[in-house]
């Protein structure tokens, strides 16, 4: 067992030490694989909590998993400095046996009504369904593709339960041919100035865990996001607030910028304003063309969107405050 000491702290008046101390196992290699997880036996659960700070959560969060025969793989604590808001995230194998599922889900329950959490969630994840997400598309393909073959090549652990686009595909393009080939729903809802469509796509949505917009070039309303009520995850390039409007790689090339980015963030009513959670940059230069600067600035995108669905889905991405995220 080795100690770690969590760095933590993130307001403006500095960097702070968490004053707590835990244990953890460290694995080299895949985290989540271990000489001890061989047995078939032997499931992988993730729990994430958030809740107001005190003496003795992380003592009571092990003991917790430690006292059902778990045994943690991986821990990480962040409180903020001047804050006493507590956030952890922890990875831990178990004998599903010794520890059936609604044993589990009473137990972090009762641990929430202990500390008055604000969250508490617990994924098994080869016991749990996968998140069911819709996508929404417009006309450019390169960040719906990615997803797609993220599915397909298990990067991207959710069950896809449709595409929805403004932008009608014919029969024999990539997006619908491999969309036909999975039994996945491709619907394209024609959107004017004056109807975005949007009861429509709430009604196909209506089942959904989240959405993810990938590249989806219509702005949802407030009403939209109140009635839908879960998370949107959106990506754009790292070129705003510059290089609005048309053409933003074209504007950037041409004005002779030497890095571009990505951003993926929770959708907000006001236009690109919600939290973060992944940002990717990439530096250009003068020997890029123009060809060569859309390329990098889509494969930021790509990447970016892709890291921020996966970290969703690992319960890596917790709300601070209004405007900010903690990501593990």
């Amino acid at each position: 067992m080795s100690i770690i000491r969590r760095v933590v702290s993130s307001s403006e008046g500095g960097v702070g030490i968490t004053k707590r101390i835990f244990k953890s196992l460290t694995i080299a290699g895949d985290p989540l694989v271990s000489s001890s997880s061989t047995s078939s036996s032997l499931s992988h659960g993730i729990h994430v909590f958030h809740c107001p700070d005190t003496v003795g959560i992380v003592a009571k969060l092990s003991e917790c998993i430690a006292s059902r025969g778990g045994n943690i793989h991986i821990a990480d604590v962040f409180v903020p400095q001047n804050r006493d808001i507590f956030y952890s995230r922890s990875e831990f194998i178990f004998d599903a046996a010794k520890w059936p599922r609604d044993q589990m889900d009473q137990d972090f329950l009762n641990l929430s009504k202990k500390y008055n959490a604000f969250k508490s969630v617990v994924r098994v994840p080869v016991q749990d369904p996968k998140y069911k997400i819709a996508v929404l598309a417009s006309k450019q393909d390169h960040c719906l593709v990615d997803l797609l073959h993220g599915l397909q090549d298990g990067r991207v652990p959710v069950h896809l339960d449709c595409v929805i686009s403004n932008h009608e595909r014919g029969p024999n393009t990539h997006v619908i041919r491999f969309l036909e080939r999975n039994g996945i729903p491709y619907h394209y809802l024609r959107t004017t100035k004056d109807s975005k469509r949007e009861e429509d796509i709430l009604e196909l949505v209506k089942d959904t865990d989240f959405l993810v917009l990938a590249r989806y070039m219509q702005v949802l309303s407030g009403n939209f996001l109140r009635s839908y009520g879960k998370d949107i995850i959106n990506i754009h390039h790292g070129l705003l607030p510059s290089f609005k409007g048309g053409s933003p790689c074209r504007q950037a090339f041409e004005a002779g910028v030497k890095l571009i980015g990505a951003t993926s963030h929770f959708v907000r009513e006001e236009l690109d304003s919600g939290p973060i959670i992944e940002q990717m940059v990439e530096r250009v230069s003068h020997r890029d063309n123009l060809q060569s600067f859309v390329q990098k600035s889509e494969n930021l995108e790509k990447q970016c969107l892709i890291k921020a669905v996966k970290s969703y889905c690992e319960l890596r991405v917790l709300p601070y405050g209004e405007t900010r995220t903690v990501v593990f």
